[in-house]
């Protein structure tokens, strides 16, 4: 038997991204952008013009609602807020299984055809990709260290906000630290290579 409190109008995957992030607290249009250029941008991105359009679909479902705020010397703005609905749209979501999605990394396919390219050339590619993703894994481990300083024990507590981000860094920084060691790696055989052959 179907949820009554779930509608049944389909959801995307950002939709359910900004219900996820309204359900930690109210936000508006502008701020659900900015959230999804930071904290989620690392792991799900979208354009700034798909935002505004999703949060319209959202509301027409009944999955979330506004508060017009006035403001005088700008203008007004919305505040958005996840109805009960949405939330339970959203938990419903969270463990439904997933559709097996297609993989799509350009790096690996160049990989895959790297033979065709000039070694060295290619080395310096994957050398950047190196500092690229060590950077990054220094990014997040840099947002785990404030993690800890800011929520401790809190960070091993399943069903706390801060586990879930927690969770999601982890995933993160071992992502990270393992496709820059794959690059330093590939770098380092291309460097030597002199021929088709070597690279086989």
């Amino acid at each position: 038997m179907n949820d009554p409190m779930v509608p049944s109008t389909s959801t995307s995957t950002l939709g359910y991204a900004l219900l996820g992030l309204l359900a930690r607290r109210d936000l508006s249009g502008y701020d659900l952008a900015a959230q999804m250029k930071r904290s989620v941008g690392y792991f799900w991105q979208a354009r700034h013009s798909q935002i505004y359009p999703e949060l319209a679909k959202l509301e027409a479902a009944g999955l979330v609602r506004h508060l017009l705020i006035h403001q005088t010397d700008r203008p007004d703005k919305k505040i958005y807020a996840v109805t009960d609905a949405g939330r339970a749209a959203l938990i419903s979501w969270l463990t439904s299984p997933i559709a097996e999605a297609g993989t799509r990394d350009e790096l690996v396919l160049r990989a895959y055809l790297i033979w065709l390219a000039d070694p060295l050339q290619a080395a310096t590619l994957f050398r950047d990709q190196q500092r690229h993703h060590a950077a990054r894994q220094a990014e997040y481990e840099a947002i785990l260290v404030a993690l800890e300083t800011t929520h401790g024990p809190a960070l091993r507590r399943p069903g706390s906000i801060p586990f879930a981000s927690y969770a999601a860094l982890r995933r993160g920084i071992g992502y990270e630290r393992e496709y820059a060691e794959w690059c330093g790696w590939l770098a380092e055989a291309l460097g030597g290579a002199t021929s088709a052959e070597d690279l086989e």
